[in-house]
């Protein structure tokens, strides 16, 4: 305690105020207890109380002594540091006041109503048509996709009976043509085969064939395969449209779906409670392993001014370690992570803690954690 006793000089005068002359020193003094009891073994009552009476006298002028220099030393008033800002904010305030009382009605104006109203409007309309129509849009498609199903068989089976009309148009053609000796197992593209070669036979001599031939009926027969083919393209295309007419009312939707989510983004950003290393993602972890790094910094540098037995430097940076420690355990306990995980990193923060711990093992403590723990360090993954 007798190391104690000196003379602590005040900080700058801009730091306390102008009233405080810069060459006034406090002055800590430390009683000290005779050397003539301390060489004792054997301590009487009357000694014991002398004792104890100079450990208070001590203890009670090491705490005038801070009280007097702490609040000099202290971090100034957030009003003191940020006068700038909160008088741009206030100048702003002013201006931005003046104005809307100027539009309001307390100057007899109605833009500012006017202002409320169209943009209320163009929410509403927004909204109508980003937002309710496409989604009583999707609604309808979808219910109206269900009730169709019996009209699309329908069409369906309009196709069925055409296409069932021109195989046996087809077959009784090919039958008449060829004398009877169509196979059974004739496909209709053989039949097709048979009805084209008759018919570029009776193009040779086409009145002959238009009156007493076969070419008219060649020719029905082909209209008839020409509305089978336009009927199953009319099919497929609306099969495709009704498909698409739920993705065009979902691109109609989109610019809402972009707009609720970014206003999702920032209500969340803006509730987040969580600030710096205490929050959650890639950024927040770079912020703890960079309390870890400064951490083991301090572990090297403290023993480095130890082993040069710089006793006072060495202090200093043994304070800025558990400084590091501090904010590392308050970020990591408030950083939600599990409890198996939680309890062996707890365990590992104090442990760097202690002064009486080897240097060696600190720093393989700080090493393992930059490894082991995911919310530090993201663990690879195969």
């Amino acid at each position: 305690m007798i190391k104690l006793e000196r003379n602590y000089d005040l900080p700058p005068s801009a730091y306390y105020g102008p009233n405080t002359s810069k060459d006034v020193k406090a002055r800590l003094h430390v009683a000290e207890v005779p050397k003539e009891i301390m060489s004792k073994r054997d301590w009487t009552d009357e000694e014991i109380g002398m004792v104890v009476r100079c450990l208070r006298a001590n203890l009670s002028n090491i705490k005038e002594c801070m009280a007097f220099l702490l609040p000099l030393y202290e971090r100034p008033k957030k009003i003191t540091r940020f006068w700038i800002h909160y008088s741009v904010t206030a100048l702003a305030f002013v201006v931005i006041s003046g104005w809307i009382g100027k539009h309001s009605r307390l100057a007899g104006s109605d833009d500012l109503d006017n202002w409320i109203r169209q943009g209320a409007e163009a929410i509403k309309d927004f909204y109508q048509e980003h937002v309710e129509e496409p989604l009583l849009s999707i609604r309808d498609d979808l219910f109206e996709t269900f009730r169709k199903r019996h009209q699309g068989s329908a069409e369906v089976g309009d196709v069925r009976l055409t296409a069932a009309s021109l195989s046996r148009m087809l077959k009784a053609f090919a039958e008449q043509t060829s004398g009877g000796h169509l196979p059974s197992d004739a496909t209709e593209q053989q039949m097709m085969e048979i009805m084209m070669s008759r018919y570029e036979k009776e193009l040779t001599h086409p009145l002959q064939s238009l009156l007493g031939g076969e070419l008219a009926r060649a020719l029905l027969i082909q209209v008839q395969k020409l509305k089978l083919d336009i009927e199953t393209a009319m099919l497929e295309l609306n099969q495709i449209l009704r498909a698409n007419e739920i993705n065009f009312a979902i691109l109609a939707a989109f610019p809402a779906v972009i707009f609720a989510v970014f206003l999702g983004y920032l209500i969340r950003v803006s509730l987040s409670k969580s600030k710096g290393a205490e929050g959650r993602g890639r950024k927040a972890q770079l912020r703890r392993r960079m309390l870890v790094a400064e951490a083991e910094r301090a572990v090297i540098q403290y023993q480095l001014f130890k082993d040069k037995n710089e006793e006072s430097q060495a202090l200093w940076q043994y304070g800025m370690l558990l400084y590091a420690l501090d904010r590392l355990y308050r970020a990591l306990s408030k950083n939600g992570i599990s409890k198996a995980e939680w309890f062996s990193l707890r365990e590992d923060v104090l442990d760097l803690a202690k002064p009486n711990l080897d240097t060696h093992y600190k720093l393989l403590i700080t090493a393992r954690m930059g490894r082991l723990y995911e919310c530090i360090a993201p663990v690879p993954r195969l």
